[in-house]
């Protein structure tokens, strides 16, 4: 990789999901990720107490903020002057507010890295087509969008699975660390969602390639933070499930390890660190929870590659 010979771009972005910065902000945060959809009160007050629960406050855009200050370190590493901000699609900085202030100065060139590791309709799927939306709307204006490739199998994206999970595995010690079930969680989707099958399968690469690396020879692979109607069919089995019935297979303890997300944010803060780990409690099963990969260096370093990489295709593609 020679950063001298690459493109240089006028900007990175990290496009994400975005999360509530006040207890106040958890209500307007709702409403915009859940417009159009008809989502029981019930249910919308179940998150809002799921946020509360946490804080009132999701860690999620401050540890995007580290991650973008990461990459943009890396970036220098090679000799890469270039900002790298983050935008949101939930919360400000919006997408399309980021995109217009970008095209006001003037940027000519982005790379855009979608904040998913998996590709979905919901997720990835969903970062791209925001960007691209705003970018229509900018018009001729608009700075060309290069975004990175998929990262799901990316050798450093596993070795820093790979350190979290054993550092969970150091928590846990003694026999229960060799014995424990490892159990690699994602977010569920509907199963009628287009493109399933290709989530299901970059996920249990990330899984295979993880075990691998750490030499874990059993694991499994579930699924956490369902919210849809009971009559459509979701991915499973729920991670809830799994460790009820860890005990009849007579395993007492689970290193839970949510592959499927970027951060702790409340999927995992709540969904596994209070709802999971209050039925292992119950169930009479010793739970560790493994870090998601956060601000890794390795991780962000990757990230920064990936950038350059995908700056070098570009450079080919204009000089053939």
């Amino acid at each position: 990789m020679n950063p001298v010979a690459t493109a240089r771009y006028d900007a990175v972005v990290l496009l994400g999901f975005g999360g509530p910065t006040s207890p106040t902000g958890i209500r307007p945060f709702l409403d915009r990720v859940l417009a159009g959809r008809p989502v029981p009160p019930s249910r919308y007050e179940e998150v809002v107490r799921h946020y509360v629960d946490i804080g009132g406050v999701s860690p999620y855009n401050e540890f995007t903020r580290r991650q973008a200050t990461g990459v943009q370190r890396a970036l220098r590493e090679y000799g890469v002057v270039t900002p790298v901000v983050v935008a949101y699609r939930h919360v400000e900085p919006f997408v399309p507010e980021v995109m217009q202030s970008l095209a006001r100065e003037h940027a000519r060139r982005i790379c855009a890295i979608p904040l998913a590791p998996h590709q979905s309709a919901a997720s990835w799927d969903a970062y791209v087509r925001s960007a691209q939306d705003a970018l229509e709307n900018i018009g001729e204006d608009a700075p060309v969008v290069d975004f990175i490739d998929p990262f799901f199998d990316h050798p450093a994206f596993i070795a820093a699975h790979a350190d979290r999970l054993d550092d969970a595995r150091a928590h846990l010690g003694g026999d229960d660390a060799h014995n424990a079930a490892i159990v690699f969680t994602a977010h569920s989707i509907p199963v009628a969602t287009p493109g399933c099958d290709v989530y299901v399968r970059q996920l249990r690469k990330t899984a295979e390639h993880i075990a691998a690396e750490t030499g874990i020879a059993r694991w499994e692979i579930a699924y956490q933070s369902r919210s849809g109607s009971p009559r459509e069919p979701w991915l499973g089995p729920d991670v809830r499930d799994v460790i009820r019935g860890l005990p009849e297979r007579g395993i007492g303890a689970a290193i839970v390890a949510p592959i499927g997300f970027l951060c702790d944010h409340v999927e995992v803060l709540y969904d596994l660190d209070i709802d999971a780990r209050s039925i292992a409690n119950s169930a009479g099963v010793r739970m560790q929870r493994a870090t998601a990969v956060n601000d890794h260096p390795g991780f962000t370093r990757m990230l920064a590659e990936l950038t350059l990489a995908r700056a070098e295709r570009a450079a080919g593609s204009e000089g053939a």
